[in-house]
């Protein structure tokens, strides 16, 4: 599976699920087997540069497993503990840091990277899933410090909480 989100704007977001590949599991294969506590893992990240001399967006790509599949909510799903008011209203968290005279500092982000993965769970005896999600980011055009980072997670709907994971430096300005 792979999960898209599109940023047009850090206020407007969109977000999309493109299955380009789903496994489809027969009864000849090997049933995979996974932990019931989602991971994930970094795969890259890309830079696009527009005209200018600092990139306007980043592709970030991470892999995730899950034992049970309860990855993802419904795009209706905002009742507790999944209202807005609660840390589990998104479900893939995505912090920013600046490297910022020589230490990688947070910064909050207002709207953060922040989203919701939409509900993944195959339809399927078993529910095992694991895949590919790439999330497109709006960066800074005139950002103070050129090197960032990220550092990610994400959430199932039994609350638990995967890894954490993050992105080696990224140079935002072209050499």
């Amino acid at each position: 599976m792979m999960f898209y989100r599109n940023f047009h704007g850090f206020r407007n977001g969109r977000i999309a699920l493109l299955t380009a590949c789903v496994l489809m599991l027969s009864s000849c294969m090997k049933k995979e087997v996974y932990p019931d506590i989602p991971q994930i893992a970094f795969q890259s990240f890309t830079v696009q540069f527009e005209s200018g001399i600092y990139a306007t967006r980043g592709f970030l790509t991470i892999s995730f497993k899950d034992g049970d599949g309860d990855i993802g909510l419904l795009s209706n799903q905002k009742w507790p503990p999944f209202d807005t008011g609660s840390i589990y209203y998104y479900n893939y968290y995505i912090d920013y840091y600046e490297k910022q005279h020589g230490i990688f500092t947070k910064v909050e982000l207002d709207p953060p990277y922040h989203a919701r993965i939409p509900y993944l769970t195959p339809d399927d005896h078993n529910k095992a899933i694991k895949g590919i999600i790439v999330d497109t980011l709006v960066l800074n055009p005139m950002p103070v410090y050129d090197t960032v980072k990220f550092k990610f997670f994400i959430y199932d709907r039994a609350l638990n909480k995967s890894n954490v994971d993050s992105t080696p430096p990224i140079i935002l300005r072209r050499r």
